[in-house]
């Protein structure tokens, strides 16, 4: 698959992209052999609607019915791993929180997560050229990465036009 160059998250609360990033989602399995349930369907669009990072038990509370009834954490925990396990999400590991991915990586490519301090928000950016020369530095300690992510704390534009 060629890499997009989108570099920067979509405003999540937007239902285009919500609707782009389930659509994507929906081919990626297809074109893998994978299925992706309702269920794991349901947490993607729940992370792509959300400005910040979600954690597992947000998803949960978001995913209950009216009646009072959640659905058991392991059912959250599988569909989390099988959107990680796709590249359809990511863990922002400082947050122990989960983001939908709204484009592909390449080969060599960065994900930079710009967290948001002050109103939590999280941005993803890739960073291709960055990730290449991570990757160089690390296979010459003789280490080969399997994945590489980046988190960077500060303020987003909004935040700092309010003076945050």
């Amino acid at each position: 698959m060629p890499h997009q160059h989108d570099h920067h998250r979509h405003e999540p609360s937007v239902a285009g992209s919500v609707a782009a990033i389930t659509a994507r989602a929906e081919r990626v399995c297809q074109e893998r052999g994978e299925r992706l349930t309702p269920t794991r369907a349901r947490v993607l669009e729940l992370l792509a609607g959300s400005a910040q990072p979600l954690g597992a038990y947000d998803l949960i509370e978001l995913l209950g019915t009216g009646d009072g009834r959640r659905p058991a954490p392991i059912t959250v925990y599988r569909a989390l791993d099988f959107l990680l396990g796709q590249g359809l999400a990511h863990r922002i590991e400082s947050r122990n929180a989960f983001v939908a991915c709204d484009h592909a990586h390449g080969h060599g490519d960065v994900a930079i997560f710009l967290l948001c301090e002050s109103c939590g928000a999280a941005a993803e950016a890739c960073g291709e050229d960055v990730g290449q020369h991570l990757a160089t530095l690390a296979r010459g300690a003789g280490f080969e990465p399997r994945g590489q992510f980046i988190e960077i704390a500060g303020l987003c534009a909004a935040c700092r036009a309010t003076g945050a």
